[in-house]
C-alpha cells in the first residue's frame, strides 16, 4: 500500500454506503407514489374499456352481459375517485378523462344497449333520436357538472349519469326475469324509447337528487335497516331488488320536488364557495355519480 493511498476502514465503508441506501430508498418510494398517482387513471381506462364492451356485446345482441359490462364500469368509476382523493392525486386532467370515459360508459353504451333490447329499430328514425336524446342528456349532464356548482347540500343536480344508466341495466334484467320466471314481458318500443329519453331529460333538469354522500349509519337506525333489507333483496333476488331500488331512486327526484312544493319544505343550500361534489365515483377526481 501506497503512502497517497490512506488505509480505508469499516468505519469509513458504513458512511460511504449509507447515502447510496438513502437513495436507493427514495428512489422506492417515488417509484410507489408514481404507481399511486397513476392507478386512479388505469380504473378510469377500466372504466371506459367497460363501457366499450358492453357496445360490443350489444352489438352481438347480448343484451344481459352488455348491461353487466355497464354494471362493472360503475364499479370502476367509484373506485377511481375514493383512490384518487385518498392517495391526494385528484387532477384536472382526470377530472376530464373521468368524465369523458363516463360519456362511454353511461351515455353510448346504455342508449345503444336501450336501441337493441327496447326494439327501438322498429320506430325507425323516431327510435334513433329516442335512443340519442338520452347520449345527449348524459354529455350535458357531466359537462354541467364539470364547470356548475351543486345548488343543495347532499343534492345532485338532476339525476346522475350513472343512476341513468343503472335503470336502463336493471330494466333488461328484470325483463330477463320475468322470462325465466315464465311471465312474457315484453316493453313496447314506443314505451322503452319514451322512457330512455326521460332518463335523458331528467339527467339535464334542474331536479335535486338525493346524493348519498351525506349518509351516516351511525345511530341513524331507519337508514341502517333499510341498508339491511336491500343487502337482503340483493342476495336473494338482485334482479328485482335492483330494478326495484333504481325506480323508486329515479322517481324520488319528481316527487320529492312535488312534495316539497306542497308542504313549502326547503333544501339547505350550498354555500356561495361550495363546489358540488359527485361520487367519483363515480377518474382521479370527482365523478358523476
Amino acid at each position: 500500500m501506497s503512502e497517497a493511498e490512506p488505509p480505508t476502514t469499516d468505519t469509513q465503508d458504513a458512511e460511504g454506503q449509507r447515502p447510496k441506501r438513502r437513495r436507493r430508498r427514495r428512489t422506492r418510494a417515488e417509484r410507489r407514489r408514481g404507481f399511486v398517482t397513476l392507478l386512479p387513471q388505469i380504473l378510469t381506462t377500466a372504466n371506459l374499456g367497460a363501457g366499450f364492451f358492453s357496445i360490443t356485446l350489444t352489438v352481438s345482441e347480448r343484451y344481459e352481459a352488455a348491461a353487466l359490462a355497464i354494471f362493472v364500469a360503475a364499479l370502476f368509476d367509484i373506485a377511481d375517485g375514493r383512490v384518487a382523493r385518498m392517495a391526494r392525486a385528484t387532477s384536472r386532467f382526470g377530472a376530464e378523462y373521468d368524465s369523458i370515459s363516463d360519456t362511454v360508459s353511461f351515455g353510448v353504451a346504455p342508449a345503444l344497449l336501450a336501441y337493441g333490447a327496447g326494439g327501438l329499430t322498429e320506430l325507425g328514425w323516431t327510435g334513433w333520436v329516442l335512443a340519442f336524446s338520452y347520449t345527449a342528456g348524459a354529455a350535458l349532464r357531466l359537462a354541467r357538472f364539470n364547470v356548475t356548482p351543486g345548488r343543495y347540500r347532499g343534492r345532485f343536480d338532476g339525476l346522475a349519469s350513472p343512476a341513468g344508466a343503472g335503470m336502463v341495466l336493471s330494466t333488461v334484467w328484470f325483463g330477463a326475469l320475468m322470462r325465466g320466471w315464465g311471465i312474457p314481458i315484453d316493453f313496447p318500443p314506443l314505451l322503452a324509447g319514451l322512457g330512455i329519453a326521460a332518463l335523458g331529460a331528467l339527467m339535464v333538469s334542474p331536479i335535486p337528487y338525493f346524493s348519498f354522500k351525506e349518509v351516516n349509519l351511525r345511530g341513524n337506525y331507519g337508514s341502517t335497516v333499510l341498508m339491511v333489507f336491500t343487502l337482503i333483496g340483493l342476495i336473494l333476488e338482485p334482479q328485482l331488488t335492483f330494478f326495484v331500488f333504481g325506480l323508486g331512486y329515479v322517481a324520488s327526484g319528481p316527487l320529492g320536488m312535488f312534495w316539497r312544493r306542497r308542504t313549502g319544505h326547503q333544501l339547505e343550500e350550498m354555500a356561495p364557495s361550495g363546489v358540488q361534489e359527485e361520487a367519483a365515483m363515480p377518474g382521479g377526481s370527482g365523478s358523476d355519480a
